[in-house]
């Protein structure tokens, strides 16, 4: 079975971290060395998801009652955020051969009372930050704060240098790369002062890790489509809450997994994009993607059959996603409320309409990928026979 939320191959080395995960306090001089060493003019501190780490950021760059830049095709989560601050998104279309944002639209959306701009590495693939400057230089707009999502990039480079150090803070969302249970990181300049309080593993907590591994993962896509959905997005506290020491654990103990493995998960991620382009897809071009997600655009002459493709891989065990089929713009609430010209966002459109997101593992090894490919090809055949 192939999946594509973060999973952990079942052997007893890895059994054996997540036990004690449950029971060893957490490692934070390694961690703390670790990081530093990737954000060496930064500070940092774990949150428990992605979005209490942007409701901080929020709230220290003073963002309320002020316009963001942030791109079109992006996940709807920050919705309720914006609404709370009273903060209006202008949105940016992207580039359909990166899904990231066109920088070139930056400084004509530009108003006086734009505050900062969000930049997201789509699924892996850092923002081309050469381009992004000399844009924001030239039009008089370096002034500008810049908010890295970097929720799909962890260990993405761009130059060299790994992405959340280019922007005046970034975040990251851990879960989406490592078989954890939950768990955000903000990193941020020296000078901020961040604390908060601890919270303790719980049941829903559970649910997720359990979702790390195949057999459960399965009977979840089966049984708990409706479940688990309303599970992991209902949250107790809308306040930004620390990391638990079971999920900061897991961190710790797959990051260097995670790490030694890189390598090779980016060239079994290009020979998967190869393949996939010799059936028609369109794939993510650029360098430095750690490939969070492999994702593609189906086939044009397929695009109608994209939802039932997803379907129908399942019966080869083979369980894709399509993030984001309903990005943010489609949000009905966002397109009334900010009066959306979804005529503006055609690339951001197309995508949406497009995307397949296939599994890809730190653990897989080429014959997975021929498997997922022979699978692949023979739904495309009976899509075309439908």
């Amino acid at each position: 079975m192939y999946f594509v939320h973060p999973q952990i191959k079942i052997e007893r080395e890895n059994l054996k971290k997540v036990f004690k995960s449950f029971f060893e306090k957490p490692d934070f001089e390694f961690l703390k060395k670790k990081l530093a060493s990737y954000f060496p003019e930064k500070d940092f501190v774990f949150t428990d998801m992605g979005r209490s780490a942007f409701r901080i950021i929020v709230e220290k760059l003073n963002l309320k009652n002020s316009q963001i830049l942030l791109p079109a095709f992006i996940c709807d989560v920050f919705y309720p955020i914006l609404k709370e601050y009273n903060i209006e998104p202008i949105f940016l279309d992207i580039d359909p051969k990166t899904f990231n944002i066109k920088i070139e639209e930056i400084p004509q959306k530009i108003t006086p009372k734009t505050k900062a701009i969000l930049i997201c590495h789509t699924f892996g693939l850092p923002v081309d930050f050469e381009k992004l400057y000399f844009t924001l230089r030239t039009s008089n707009l370096q002034h500008l704060p810049i908010i890295e999502d970097c929720a799909h990039s962890f260990f993405a480079k761009y130059k060299e240098i790994p992405v959340g150090n280019f922007g005046t803070v970034s975040f990251f969302s851990l879960y989406k790369q490592f078989p954890i249970a939950r768990g955000g990181l903000l990193v941020f300049p020296k000078d901020w002062k961040i604390e908060l309080p601890k919270t303790k593993f719980n049941f829903r907590d559970l649910i997720s890790l359990l979702n790390s591994f195949s057999p459960f993962a399965f009977l979840f896509k089966k049984f708990g489509r409706e479940i688990a959905p309303k599970m992991i997005r209902k949250e107790k506290s809308k306040e930004p809450l620390g990391i638990n020491d079971v999920s900061l654990n897991l961190f710790s103990k797959f990051l260097e997994d995670f790490a030694k493995g890189l390598a090779k998960r980016i060239e079994l991620a290009k020979f998967f994009q190869k393949e996939l382009k010799s059936l028609g897809f369109e794939v993510q071009e650029g360098e430095g993607n750690v490939f969070c997600y492999l994702s593609a655009l189906m086939p044009k002459e397929f695009v109608k059959h994209r939802d039932q493709f997803v379907i129908e891989m399942r019966k080869y065990n083979i369980f894709c996603t399509r993030i984001w089929k309903d990005p943010i713009i489609l949000n009905e609430s966002v397109r009334k409320d900010y009066k959306i010209n979804l005529a503006n966002f055609l690339n951001t459109i197309e995508v949406a309409k497009r995307i397949v997101n296939f599994p890809l593992q730190n653990y897989f090894e080429e014959n997975d990928v021929k498997k997922i490919i022979s699978a692949t090809k023979e739904v495309l055949f009976k899509l075309s026979k439908a």
